[in-house]
């Protein structure tokens, strides 16, 4: 049985939290949409989660048939308070993102980018806030060495921190760096926050790597359980410093790390409050979760129907009480986990960040 000390007036704050999210979870407003518009990359990094190629299999899907998908959902939502997404691949590399963001913004929407930076200019953006752009995403995955290691790309970290150079003169405009922590940077984050504060970012979302992809094939990306837990250990430090807003990805439930390294409590809002549209049109809730996960395609079913009335499994996951998860006491915060974190197909859980912790700890007071 996996534990790990939670203070009393922690579990009282899961513990309305747990209300808080089982009332999220009957109304399920939709209000984060993410558009796969291309698997197209212009870099093979090594923990990609796409497995996405400069020539990809299949082709970007036509703006004119997402904006018909949008149009269906439109009747559900609230547009203003309704983010779209647009993620791949890199989006960047579709000449006609600014042609989806001006319909996407002329109907109310506001739109962002996930991007690497790769393909950024001042042109490029000023042409996308031009067309309504309101959040950006930039990667940032350790100092020079690390980064264009992970990355693949010699020139990946100079083209990304003058994307950051850019869009830090931005004002009005949603705007962090994200970075993929794993045992080549882990012990450069001091530095990494240095650059990101001398840049004048103001928001920075650390994540972890999980075996989806190619970081499946390549377990030198996984931390270590006493790296895993020393990521929180800074980031709680951090957050109490004020430097800048750091906050752990939204993946996974973290124990008595819980309130201290993210704004939010642990929260899976995939098919609760985030849908997907994948690349050949299939629906989804997060752009990681296919296979068993996909609840229709907007080919062939009406996204708003398929919102309204599937995405069953993802709202009651009372079927992921299995394997780990069965006899652990914290199941009633965490509910298995992010989905994404599930085998696409078994559905059995891949990685579980509470025991990763449980783990660094014994190991950390061993030494």
């Amino acid at each position: 049985m996996i534990s790990s000390k939670i203070p009393l007036r922690k579990k009282i704050a899961l513990e309305l939290f747990r209300k808080y999210r089982k009332n999220t979870t009957q109304l399920h407003p939709l209000d984060y949409i993410f558009w796969e518009c291309t698997l197209r990359c212009n870099l093979s990094c090594l923990h990609c989660g796409s497995d996405c190629k400069k020539e990809a299999s299949i082709p970007d899907m036509l703006v004119a048939d997402f904006i018909k998908a949008i149009d269906d959902i439109r009747e559900i939502v609230e547009p203003n308070k309704t983010m779209i997404v647009l993620t791949g691949g890199e989006p960047l590399l579709r000449n006609d993102l600014e042609v989806c963001g001006q319909m996407l913004y002329d109907r109310g929407f506001p739109w962002g980018i996930v991007s690497n930076g790769l393909q950024f200019t001042g042109k490029r953006l000023e042409s996308m806030l031009k067309a309504g752009l309101r959040a950006v995403t930039i990667s940032l995955d350790g100092l020079e060495e690390a980064h264009n290691w992970l990355r693949n790309h010699p020139q990946s970290f100079q083209k990304a921190v003058q994307a950051i150079q850019l869009l830090a003169g931005v004002d009005d405009l949603e705007f962090d760096v994200v970075t993929c922590v794993n045992e080549r940077n882990i012990g450069e984050l001091e530095e990494v926050k240095k650059l990101l504060v001398s840049l004048g970012v103001k928001e920075w979302r650390l994540f972890t790597v999980f075996p989806v992809g190619r970081a499946r094939e390549n377990a030198g990306l996984q931390l270590s359980p006493v790296n895993f837990k020393k990521v929180f250990d800074f980031m709680a430090a951090e957050r109490k410093k004020g430097e800048i807003v750091v906050n752990y990805g939204c993946e996974g439930f973290l124990g008595g790390y819980e309130g201290e390294v993210r704004d939010n409590l642990f929260f899976c809002r995939a098919g609760i409050n985030v849908a997907s549209v994948l690349i050949d049109g299939s629906i989804s809730a997060c752009p990681n979760l296919r296979a068993s996960f996909i609840q229709g395609n907007i080919y062939t079913d009406s996204f708003r129907e398929t919102w309204e009335h599937k995405f069953q499994s993802h709202r009651n996951r009372a079927w992921l009480k299995t394997g780990l998860c069965s006899q652990c006491e914290f199941f009633r915060y965490c509910e298995g986990n992010g989905l994404h974190l599930r085998d696409g197909e078994t559905g059995e859980l891949m990685f579980c960040h509470l025991q990763r912790i449980v783990e660094g700890e014994a190991a950390s007071s061993e030494t």
